[in-house]
């Protein structure tokens, strides 16, 4: 960074402080990106499918290069600096919020990819084991299976053992759940042979082991992402919109980020969100597809969100109703109710409010009504 500050300003000789320094840089965060704002630039965030296209422009070869790479942007900036982005001005509370809730997703996301090849082993080996446990990352199917990984070590569980399981992991009707699960392991099925069984088995341990840590983790970040997203002064906004809780909250919160003027309108924070369609026209032809390209992470929390309004909201409820008499999926009116809420949060963040269920769906009196 020394160097390029020296760099730029040898460039700029005397006027290096009255004159305005453009960057293009294809990403948004990063030490890079908060010493070049730091430092007075005006950065702007070059999408890299902007910079791939761009970059047929200038040779259709195929050839790249360092050099090459880092003309693009730099030409980007120059004739077309006016219709890029420039990076958001987010707060360091709203940042502290994005770096721990983004981890507690991933940990999640993790956790669930290492079920599915827990059930993959199971299947290849015991699959009594699938029958008689419905939970997998479940800490009672944990500890039982980690107890009892072949299938005749499980045959052998008491149902005392069974049931001391499900007793601390806070089950409910334990004796006939100890007894289906005794049954069901108890069960004919195929096997395998022994050697190949007992590698399956270790495999398994190690599979429960990695599931333990990260349930065990998942449930730390939580207290750490509900903390953070506490602490921020637009917690309270947020968290008062249907379907938003400390968790979702606080992912909506860390994707849009806080910056007050990177949404101009309603619109521009859908489109970013990728609720919105798509309109393609041409001609007398004109088409309103769904986005396939968005920010997975906010996505999944604005459907989450929208789902979780249909029982908490009766304007949400009325909203998703009336797209479903129309004829739309439930997939394309959750996506709908979602596009709203965005628009609802919009204007709840821009005028300081807090949600209001008459004032957000004024527009459908006769739906809330109903």
């Amino acid at each position: 960074m020394t160097r390029l500050h020296t760099m730029i300003g040898e460039l700029a000789g005397d006027d290096a402080d009255a004159l305005g320094v453009l960057v293009g840089i294809e990403t948004d965060r990063g030490p890079w990106v908060a010493a070049l704002v730091a430092a007075g630039y005006s950065v702007l965030a070059v999408n890299p499918l902007q910079a791939a296209r761009f970059r047929d422009r200038l040779g259709v070869s195929g050839a790249t290069s360092d050099a090459g790479d880092a003309h693009v942007p730099a030409d980007m900036v120059r004739t077309h600096g006016h219709e890029l982005r420039p990076v958001a001005g987010d707060s360091a509370r709203a940042e502290a919020v994005k770096v721990v809730t983004r981890t507690h997703k991933t940990l999640i996301w993790e956790r669930t990819r290492h079920t599915q090849r827990l059930r993959d082993a199971l299947r290849d080996y015991f699959p009594a084991a699938l029958v008689a446990f419905t939970d997998l990352d479940a800490a009672d199917t944990l500890e039982l299976l980690a107890k009892a990984p072949t299938p005749a070590q499980a045959a052998r569980l008491t149902t005392a053992q069974i049931s001391g399981a499900l007793k601390r992991a806070r089950r409910r009707d334990i004796a006939g759940k100890a007894a289906a699960i005794q049954a069901a392991l108890r069960a004919e099925h195929l096997t395998q042979p022994e050697v190949v069984t007992a590698a399956h088995a270790a495999s398994v341990r190690a599979l429960i082991a990695v599931l333990t840590v990260l349930d065990s983790q998942v449930k730390t970040l939580q207290g750490q992402v509900e903390a953070y997203f506490g602490q921020h002064p637009a917690a309270e906004i947020i968290a008062s919109q249907p379907g938003l809780g400390p968790i979702l909250g606080a992912r909506v919160l860390a994707e849009f980020g806080d910056d007050p003027d990177r949404y101009a309108t309603a619109k521009a924070r859908k489109n970013c969100a990728g609720t919105s369609p798509i309109t393609r026209a041409s001609g007398k032809k004109k088409v309103a597809p769904a986005r396939f390209v968005h920010n997975d992470r906010l996505i999944d929390a604005l459907l989450t969100q929208a789902f979780s309004a249909l029982r908490r909201s009766p304007g949400a409820r009325a909203y998703y109703d009336r797209h479903r008499a129309r004829g739309a999926g439930h997939n394309a009116a959750l996506r709908q109710l979602a596009n709203r809420l965005v628009g609802i949060l919009h204007g709840c963040l821009k005028t300081g409010t807090l949600y209001d269920e008459t004032t957000a769906w004024s527009h459908h009196p006769k739906n809330i009504a109903a």
